[in-house]
């Protein structure tokens, strides 16, 4: 025999109705089944909303009542076929809304609500839909649940008497039919007589105490989810059905906040090991969850996160409270009396404050209880009043194997960290089955996210990434980030969600993650944007896992990452103004990072994709240390010094270097040895060396006077320098040496300056637009540590990007 449950969603429309019809009888052909109802989804609320308009004196009493009569029969009209028994539901049905209209009227005109009339009103929704099920179940057998599910009253409020219920349910059930209706909630006290409740939610309780008074093979909860969740779907994209839970898993996911079943329900069950399954009257085949006494080969130590938003915390706190017994009895003594609930409590290993976490609506009561209990030693200074503070969230990570997983709480708090979430409170019992904590309710969502993704509850890593440039690096990048999405996802279970995108002008966002093949058709339309505007945005977002990624070369945009660090983004750019730029703004972006546990990285600022920087804190970091550095840095000029030749001079060369892409779009940026300054500086600071620009000594190969006027002034002038640029190369060429442009650290000094390299020397071969460096260190000194390969152009810089982003994931 099994006890089934549907709740209000179930037999809240027609849909669901025949559906939980099919699943009672398929149940029945296998075995004896009891079926509990609630009220029809929204009655219970409606019968109360239209009692406080009667108390009220407010006649639309009447236009409520009536729509939940017309409600009710039009469910009727649709449901039962069989003319007979559609007559027979009718009057049984009208007569139950009479005695409520009766109800209702008396409190119109006394201007009186009770508790009693209240409970007799509340009553009527279980009523009514058992019956409606009854008569469409062919069959079925309805019985009164007042008739066995017994109240007394304990505490000023109605309380199970599970004693004398467990005897009644074996009495009435001791000829059981193949298919009894109940409904669910309703109960009668033992001594009055007077109709009560078993409180919201009391259907699954009703169907529990039914289960275990009867030692049922199972109890079944029919409701509208495929089962207990790893966490809130509304909230996480990704979570998905929990298996299986032990009894204590599932009570303290219920108790903080997962509105699967009533908190209440488990106890029963559990005492006389009954499993419990909660399915999906709208998707039957799922298998939904169940939940039992011990899981086997239950590896995961976190099974789900549950949460309860509303939160309040008061601190009670005070000297006279240290080493003083029975100050936390009267804290909860007082509130319990006053019916004020606490669901946390975290206190201080010095005894001198207890803070407690209560429902947002009781803190106001709670405060003044707690003032109005300690009154005398507040006067007396030796406790302060009560502090409160609200608009938090609580949080729950749940799962019986923590106590067997060393560092789970280190790893909790860690990630938060990381995410920029503080936390207010924690608490966690001996037990270890639960770490609460508490936290502010704008960082609700990216708790949950960055905890569900950091415990394995996800089935995919994510990153979250905002794409700042579109141009040949960026779009290179965003293209390689579609094309390899799939394969990442199937491949490290990671998931590249690019929620941001941004050009100079305009910005696109979307928290699910952006349709990579046609944003630059959504980029066109959108709304204008700044770079202030979309920093404020993406703080605004408070996405867990976020990561800034820079592919301009703006200054504008990169002064926004000590912003983006500060709130915990993390930042990858091939943007070499900040990493270039005054070293103590670069060094607060580094510690920046290194304080809130987020990651500056710029691997691309210096040799495209390229492992130089990377491979210079390596060898730091393992205790070498950078004596010199050599390098050619300049892929663009590189390509133009290994282009000239008898045949192609000077100015074509650089030509060629522009229309093959490998200059900037104005090639004195190039000539000028700017960008190679910016790289030897960014080099010589991850090295060890404090160096600003303006230290790097500067031996140009162009004369100044062709840096100023227009674009159109320098190309017309250049040819001008062919041959004198010919005449040295034939030089060069007679002694069997190569021009390279070299960047030059060796100790305290840096340099920049075209020379002349003979055929013996690493830099002799080096081809097209590729890089080199060559790093002496104290390990590395007499054959120095050789890097090399294709230093410019927009696929390897973004690849070099992509690797970046890559090594975030992979921490």
């Amino acid at each position: 025999m099994k006890v089934l449950k549907f709740g209000g969603t179930s037999v809240g429309s027609v849909k669901s109705i025949l559906s939980l019809k099919k699943i009672v009888e398929k149940e029945a052909k296998n075995e004896t089944v009891i079926v509990v109802v609630s009220a029809l989804g929204g009655i219970t609320d409606k019968l109360i909303a239209t009692s406080h308009l009667a108390l009220k004196h407010d006649d639309n009493w009447k236009v409520e009542f009536n729509a939940m009569v017309d409600r009710h029969h039009k469910m009727i009209d649709t449901i039962i076929t069989d003319t007979k028994k559609r007559e027979d539901l009718f009057n049984t049905v009208d007569a139950l809304f009479e005695q409520l209209k009766s109800i209702y009227f008396g409190v119109y005109l006394i201007h009186d609500l009770s508790e009693k009339t209240e409970n007799a009103i509340v009553s009527y929704g279980e009523q009514l839909s058992s019956v409606i099920v009854a008569a469409l179940i062919k069959g079925a057998k309805w019985f009164d649940s007042r008739d066995f599910i017994k109240t007394e009253r304990k505490h000023n409020k109605n309380t199970l008497d599970g004693e004398l219920t467990s005897k009644l349910v074996k009495k009435t059930f001791n000829d059981l039919p193949h298919i009894s209706l109940v409904p669910g909630f309703i109960s009668r006290d033992r001594d009055t007589d007077e109709t009560t409740n078993l409180g919201r939610g009391g259907s699954d309780y009703t169907a529990a105490i039914i289960a275990a008074a009867l030692n049922a093979d199972a109890l079944e909860i029919w409701t509208d989810v495929d089962g207990f969740m790893t966490a809130d779907p509304r909230v996480i994209k990704t979570a998905y059905t929990i298996n299986e839970l032990s009894y204590i898993e599932a009570m303290e996911l219920c108790n903080f906040g997962a509105k699967v079943i009533y908190p209440p329900t488990i106890y029963p069950v559990c005492v006389k090991n009954i499993p419990i399954k909660v399915k999906n009257t709208f998707n039957p085949d799922s298998p939904g969850t169940i939940i039992k006494n011990k899981i086997e080969d239950d590896q995961k130590p976190i099974k789900g996160i549950s949460s309860i938003n509303g939160t309040a915390l008061i601190t009670v706190t005070g000297l006279s409270m240290v080493g003083v017994i029975g100050v936390n009895r009267r804290i909860f003594t007082a509130l319990a009396a006053e019916g004020i609930s606490v669901f946390m409590v975290s206190q201080a290993s010095s005894e001198n404050s207890t803070s407690i976490g209560v429902r947002e609506e009781d803190a106001n009561e709670a405060v003044n209880v707690l003032n109005e209990e300690f009154s005398a030693e507040i006067a007396d200074g030796a406790m302060f009043p009560m502090h409160t503070e609200k608009g938090l969230s609580t949080v729950a990570i749940v799962g019986e194997n923590m106590k067997h997983t060393a560092g789970i709480a280190g790893k909790l708090f860690g990630t938060l960290g990381r995410s920029g979430v503080s936390i207010i409170a924690c608490a966690q019992g001996a037990s270890e089955t639960n770490i609460s904590f508490v936290v502010k309710s704008e960082l609700l969502r990216k708790s949950l996210n960055v905890l569900h993704d950091s415990f394995f509850l996800s089935e995919y890593k994510v990153l979250n990434l905002f794409v700042c440039g579109v141009g040949t690096v960026g779009g290179k990048l965003i293209e390689q980030i579609r094309n390899q999405y799939e394969e990442l996802k199937e491949r490290n279970q990671l998931k590249l969600n690019v929620v941001g995108i941004a050009s100079s002008k305009n910005a696109i966002f979307n928290r699910d993650g952006l349709d990579l093949t046609n944003y630059h058709d959504t980029l066109k339309t959108s709304e204008p944007s700044t770079p202030e505007k979309l920093r404020d945005k993406i703080i605004e977002m408070n996405i867990f896992n976020s990561v800034f990624v820079d592919c301009t070369a703006s200054k504008d945009i990169a002064a926004l990452y000590q912003s983006l660090l500060e709130n915990n983004i993390s930042v990858i750019t091939a943007n070499k103004i900040a990493a270039s730029g005054e070293y103590d703004k670069y060094a607060k972006l580094k510690k920046t990072a290194l304080r809130r546990g987020v990651k500056f990285r710029f691997e691309t600022n210096v040799g495209a994709g390229l492992p130089i920087i990377g491979t210079i804190n390596d060898l730091r970091n393992s205790g070498d240390k950078i004596l010199k550095i050599e390098a050619v840095l300049s892929g663009t000029l590189n390509f133009i010094f290994n282009e000239i030749s008898s045949d192609v001079p000077f100015s074509e060369a650089v030509h060629r270097a522009k229309e093959q892409g490998y200059s900037e779009p104005d090639p004195r940026i190039d000539l000028s040895g700017t960008d190679v300054v910016r790289k030897l500086v960014i080099l010589a600071r991850e090295a060890g060396y404090r160096v600003e620009q303006t230290d790097v000594e500067k031996h140009l190969f162009v004369p100044h006077t062709y840096f100023e006027g227009s674009v159109e002034d320098f190309w017309k002038h250049l040819p001008e320098l062919d041959a004198d640029f010919e005449s040295k190369r034939k030089a060069l060429e007679k002694d069997e040496k190569r021009w390279r442009f070299v960047a030059t650290l060796d100790g305290d000094n840096t340099s920049v300056e075209l020379k002349a390299i003979d055929r013996n020397h690493p830099f002799y071969n080096l081809e097209g637009s590729n890089n080199i460096v060559l790093l002496t260190t104290e390990r590395y000194k007499e054959y120095p540590m050789q890097i090399q390969g294709y230093g410019a152009g927009a696929s390897v810089t973004a690849a070099g990007v992509f690797a970046n982003i890559m090594s975030i994931a992979n921490i």
